[in-house]
């Protein structure tokens, strides 16, 4: 049993409870906004009353239109170290990772973010981008964590590595994140230390590039990952945080318009997506 969202004729962003190939609405909560705006208990109870009505639609992304997606860097010492080789100022990523102070950025809203088998999109004014495997939290107004899913943090690696302060034009445009194919929810989800992430990229019928790591390998908590977030600002519709890459293909490596990139997290699922470039005019990119 898992959360999702798809499009239904009367509701684009619907709320359902996936269940053996069927989906469920849940009464009073018809969007994963009014989700996040009730203490995780209350939405506990309401998934597990079971009393709402047998409905179709398509799969899209499990967000809402309301919905913030961020991002946390340097979180693993592979990334650290995959930062560091690219970067002009490679020191700034070791502070980061040594600090206090998590690096937490803004990455996407609803209409930046795809759904799994979806295009994701990669810069077409960077040399290089590449893919980031990530487990994502998904987090009530209270702080809470309701749940997982998966998010593919796409990165232009070359306008990020010329200069640290280009990381919002590397990090958010049209088509950067994936995120799916569900919400886990947190009382039924493996434990984090439990968690594996295995990605892979094809190219046509060759695997160019696999890497596995675990979410244990996370130098943070979550919940300080979350506390963080929440310093002098408040998410009164809830937030998704990707929690950061393990996993990062080397530096002389290049993803291409036509890769398709799956990430693989066990007890969350799989997310796939064929890769696209995104034109200085995006109108009919993606």
């Amino acid at each position: 049993m898992k959360l999702a969202v798809i499009s239904t004729a009367s509701n684009p962003f619907a709320l359902v409870v996936s269940k053996n190939g069927s989906y469920k609405t849940i009464p009073g909560i018809p969007t994963l906004t009014q989700a996040l705006q009730i203490r995780m208990s209350e939405l506990k109870s309401a998934i597990e009353k079971d009393s709402g009505e047998v409905v179709t639609g398509d799969l899209v992304p499990p967000v809402a239109p309301e919905t913030e997606v961020w991002g946390a860097g340097v979180t693993y010492l592979r990334s650290r170290d995959a930062r560091k080789e690219e970067s002009d100022t490679p020191d700034v990523y070791q502070r980061v990772y040594e600090a206090d102070r998590p690096e937490l950025f803004f990455k996407a809203t609803c209409r930046r973010t795809v759904g799994n088998g979806d295009p994701i999109g990669i810069r077409y004014d960077s040399e290089a981008s590449v893919p980031e495997p990530e487990v994502a939290i998904v987090v009530n107004k209270f702080r809470e964590i309701i749940g997982f899913s998966i998010c593919n943090d796409m990165t232009a690696r070359t306008n990020e590595g010329e200069n640290p302060l280009y990381l919002p034009q590397a990090k958010s445009y049209l088509g950067s994140t994936s995120l799916g194919p569900d919400i886990t929810l947190a009382w039924l989800a493996p434990s984090a230390a439990d968690m594996t992430i295995h990605a892979e990229i094809k190219r046509g019928a060759e695997i160019v590039w696999k890497a596995d790591t675990a979410l244990s390998g996370l130098n943070r908590t979550l919940p300080d990952l979350v506390n963080y977030l929440f310093r002098c600002q408040t998410f009164p519709d809830g937030v998704i945080l990707s929690t950061g890459t393990g996993i990062i293909p080397p530096l002389e490596f290049i993803t291409k318009e036509g890769d398709v990139i799956s990430i693989t997290v066990n007890g969350l699922g799989v997310l796939s997506n064929p890769v696209v470039t995104i034109s200085a005019d995006v109108n009919e990119a993606i």
